[in-house]
């Protein structure tokens, strides 16, 4: 089985981070399961991370159609799934309507869980501007949303963080976990990837009494298991309705490189 993960960020920019996600990844999949890592290209921003850019709706739509064509190639390229591995979860919706493989975000898959176990979330994020996407895209999934932290200093602790210098990373996220479960959170869960791998790697499974829920890893084993599940045929991919019905492939090209390509171009 082989399972795209499309991640927010340029690889190579951050050696620690690129490392921590191919462990992680690598650790919770299971055996006979190859998880592919795939980044943005590296002209797409010029700085170590984007949280300068994630702010802005205008630009999270481009990385939104960006991801959702990379689940295409996947398909394309014989994965079994596709990941959205960012917080915000861009392209899962687009992605869904144009592929027939599982895709999963990383946000939802948590979002999904807790809605079915009736849990409330305590989420933790170090990038402001993802608060409002984030929290509707809480709110469409049916999940109760308790609390969302924004970690006092976040951005200069994940960096120094992805410097080995941890102890004020973890302070911060102690603090705002100590503020989410103050608020009745029951689980505590990142926001972003970034600071998900660094917890992962610090073994840090619970913070001020509540669990830690590790989305990357939950992301990986929810492809797997529809993936199973449809190897099984108890699940199947509709084909019924405006979305889901599938156009002849050689339409969608003419239109991608007409509708697309085109306008891209100019």
């Amino acid at each position: 089985m082989r399972i795209w993960f499309q991640k927010h960020t340029v690889e190579g920019r951050t050696p620690l981070l690129d490392k921590l996600y191919a462990e992680h990844l690598a650790l919770v999949s299971a055996p006979g399961t190859t998880v592919e890592i795939h980044t943005l290209p590296a002209e797409t921003y010029g700085t170590a991370l984007p949280e300068h850019l994630v702010g802005y709706g205008e630009i999270g739509l481009l990385f939104g159609h960006y991801f959702t064509q990379t689940a295409v190639t996947a398909e394309r390229d014989g994965c079994a799934a596709w990941i959205s591995g960012a917080g915000q979860d861009p392209g899962l919706a687009a992605a869904r309507s144009r592929v027939s493989i599982p895709v999963v975000g990383y946000g939802d898959a948590v979002w999904q869980a807790a809605r079915m176990e009736r849990h409330r979330l305590g989420v933790l994020g170090f990038i402001p501007h993802l608060a409002e996407p984030i929290t509707e895209n809480i709110r469409a999934a049916g999940a109760d949303l308790a609390s969302y932290q924004i970690v006092e200093r976040g951005a200069d602790v994940v960096q120094r963080a992805l410097a080995h210098d941890f102890e004020p990373f973890l302070d911060a996220y102690t603090e705002a976990a100590r503020q989410a479960a103050k608020a009745g959170a029951q689980w505590l869960v990142p926001a972003e990837g970034i600071p998900n791998v660094i917890l992962v790697h610090l073994r840090v499974h619970e913070l001020h009494g509540l669990p830690v829920i590790d989305p990357g890893g939950l992301a990986i084993k929810t492809a797997e298991h529809l993936c199973e599940l449809r190897a099984l045929n108890i699940t199947a991919r509709s084909n019924a309705g405006y979305w889901m019905r599938r156009p002849p492939q050689a339409a969608v090209e003419h239109a991608e490189r007409v509708l697309l390509g085109k306008v891209i171009g100019d």
